[in-house]
């Protein structure tokens, strides 16, 4: 098994809005850059190569992190959400009514229309982690929201029928073991990122 952190990126505009991202490429907000720049990584983590979703609000947060360029890994981008992306879900599920529900019901194969299941996404996430743990070396990965909640849902059982066991902060870091075969366990939950004077500049 080979450890790996993975982390959400700092907030932007549509994060505020509590619109539906997916793979439309928004970049982090002022707000959100400020935050990011505020953050730490644990010193046990900090020395870890680093990689992130290809899109920039992932691959900022990395940078702001560590100074340098992250690799990139397409397999950690966010969930599609298909043809609601830019939409609220609080609007969709006035809209949808009954629909709706049940397609949130269904837990990992919950399924935007032209958009990608949590299912899906795990088993995107597979090959990764099996690669991860091939390489012998701890990494950290900056990713999206579901991308932390499939690998969750990967170490736990957890079906996202109902809510997760454990509650994954934001701003925080969670640790995970990867083995070869794609499987995850979880290691630690929520490590602070706090840590930095914030510098504005």
């Amino acid at each position: 098994m080979t450890r790996l952190a993975i982390l959400r990126h700092a907030p932007t505009d549509w994060n505020a809005d509590k619109r539906l991202q997916g793979r439309s490429d928004r970049p982090l907000s002022e707000e959100g850059a400020a935050l990011a720049r505020g953050w730490s990584l644990p010193p046990e983590i900090a020395a870890w190569e680093m990689i992130s979703s290809p899109l920039q609000r992932a691959r900022r947060t990395a940078e702001i992190l560590t100074g340098g360029t992250p690799a990139i890994d397409w397999r950690l981008i966010e969930l599609s959400f298909g043809a609601w992306e830019g939409r609220r879900l609080a609007d969709l599920r006035r809209e949808l009514g009954e629909a709706m529900r049940a397609n949130e019901a269904a837990g990992l194969d919950f399924l935007p229309p032209e958009g990608e299941s949590p299912r899906m996404l795990i088993n995107r996430l597979r090959p990764f982690l099996a690669e991860c743990a091939l390489r012998g070396e701890p990494r950290t990965a900056v990713a999206h929201k579901a991308v932390v909640r499939a690998l969750y849902a990967l170490a736990t059982g957890w079906d996202m029928k109902q809510d997760a066991p454990a509650k994954l902060r934001d701003a925080c870091c969670h640790l995970f073991d990867v083995g070869a075969n794609g499987e995850a366990q979880v290691v630690a939950l929520n490590l602070p990122l706090a840590g930095r004077g914030l510098d504005r500049s």
